[in-house]
């Protein structure tokens, strides 16, 4: 769909350093865009759970019950299955500690498979209202819940005063910065920042950078993005310069809904001035291209209605085109992967540990390598609990010796209203510490308390 007045004349400049000199009154506008509710979320309003499995599917886990040792969060388990094989060792896509690997987590009492993000709101940009207008917030609609919520009695003028004060003269009230940051909506931040140049006639952000640096200042600027943006920004910065940083554009491109992927491609495209598509084949080859084409199409089946004929038929095909042949025929797992709904996905998963007596994460780990294979994990995944899959990025963005504090800030930023509450309780169960409890020790200074203010307890 297509928006009158967007994107505006000049388009938001790359961050760092937005706006430049004469656009500040063109980016970021007052008010955010949310995405409009997703035709098909999953699940739907009223229903936090999955279609019941016919009596004849063998090894349906019961609901809320805890699948045996040797499966992702929430995948099924076979009889006599062999456990999941170690993990990659590289951080972000391994085990748990302690020798758990996937096993023994409850599956989440409600996956989000519906929105999941930011949408279009009225006023956005142009003084005209995208249609369809918006629907309930993501996490509603997916019976998630974020850490940040939207603050009662809000001013954005009052806040706007907080923030002035808390920057003047000598010094600056980094923790009056850190109380409204962290409490405010991301639509309601981008309010702030409208107000806080009508008020002063001066830009939020240049004031923010000029008093801040280090972790905390990514971490704040992250925060006053319009979230499709952030996603489109963070996607621009994994490919340019030298190298590619494969893992971002895995978490981002492999997780978002259709209605997300179609606007941060049209995002990309108009603060950048460049196509997501040639980037991608620039700078990345074989069959990893070609799963993060299918993946920007934003094409996937949203249809909510699990076919249990079909999941059995797409095992088989899965079987036969890895398991059951000599070498793998990496196309038949691209098509299923990328358009099939992701509670279709999860059926097929089912089905597909009853006929190879092994799951299909294992069955991936064993026929395909390198980012394709992450890629491919992390699409089931997060059809299985993808709450989950966040959880353990965050937890292999801080083990060991260094943090990849880009990691930590952009899940923390980019989860906080959708299901932030959902991935704390799988991170405590799958490694016996809180997420905040990690962040604390991992981090510091006014970085810490910002990451913990909008964690919580």
């Amino acid at each position: 769909m297509s928006y009158p007045g967007y994107p505006p004349s000049g388009g938001y400049p790359a961050f760092p350093g937005y706006p430049p000199t004469g656009q500040e009154s063109v980016y970021p506008p007052a008010g955010q865009y949310s995405y409009p509710a997703v035709p098909g979320g999953y699940p739907p309003a009223g229903a936090g759970t999955y279609p019941a499995a016919p009596p004849s599917a063998a090894g349906y886990p019961a609901p809320g019950g805890y699948p045996a040792p040797g499966c992702y969060p929430g995948a099924p388990q076979a009889g006599g299955m062999p456990p999941y094989p170690g993990a990659p060792t590289a951080p972000g896509f391994g085990v748990p500690p302690a020798g758990l690997g996937f096993g023994g987590y409850p599956q989440p009492p409600a996956q989000s498979y519906a929105g999941g993000g930011p949408a279009q709101i009225p006023g956005f940009p142009g003084g005209q209202a995208p249609s369809p207008m918006p629907g309930p917030p993501a996490a509603m609609v997916q019976g998630t819940q974020g850490t940040i919520q939207a603050a009662p009695n809000f001013d954005a003028g009052r806040d706007a005063e907080i923030l002035r004060k808390a920057m003047k003269g000598f010094g600056t009230d980094e923790q009056a910065i850190i109380n409204v940051v962290a409490n405010r909506s991301n639509d309601q931040r981008q309010k702030i920042k409208a107000a806080f140049k009508t008020m002063y006639g001066k830009d939020l952000i240049k004031d923010l950078k000029s008093e801040l640096s280090g972790n905390v200042e990514e971490l704040i600027l992250a925060l006053f993005m319009p979230s499709t943006y952030y996603d489109a920004w963070s996607l621009r910065h994994a490919m340019k310069g030298a190298g590619t940083q494969e893992r971002v554009l895995i978490e981002i491109l492999c997780t978002r809904t259709n209605q997300e992927i179609q606007e941060i491609v049209k995002c990309y495209k108009s603060e950048f001035g460049r196509d997501i598509e040639q980037d991608i084949r620039a700078d990345t080859s074989g069959h990893f291209e070609r799963l993060l084409i299918s993946m920007c199409q934003g094409n996937r089946d949203e249809n909510q209605t699990v076919d249990y004929q079909k999941a059995q038929e797409d095992a088989q095909r899965l079987y036969q085109a890895g398991e059951g042949k000599l070498g793998t025929d990496e196309s038949c797992f691209n098509m299923v992967l990328a358009s099939r709904s992701f509670p279709q996905l999860k059926a097929t998963v089912e089905a597909y540990s009853r006929i190879a007596n092994r799951d299909l994460l294992s069955s991936i780990d064993r026929e395909f390598s390198g980012n394709v294979e992450r890629g491919l994990k992390t699409i089931l995944q997060c059809a299985l609990n993808r709450p989950a899959f966040f959880a353990e990025r965050l937890y292999y963005s801080m083990k060991g010796a260094g943090t990849d504090d880009s990691t930590l800030i952009r899940i923390i930023v980019t989860r906080s209203e959708i299901d932030l509450v959902q991935i704390k309780q799988m991170f405590t169960q799958m490694y016996q510490k809180t997420l905040a409890t990690m962040i604390a020790s991992d981090t510091s200074g006014d970085y810490r308390r910002l990451l913990l203010a909008i964690v919580g307890q």
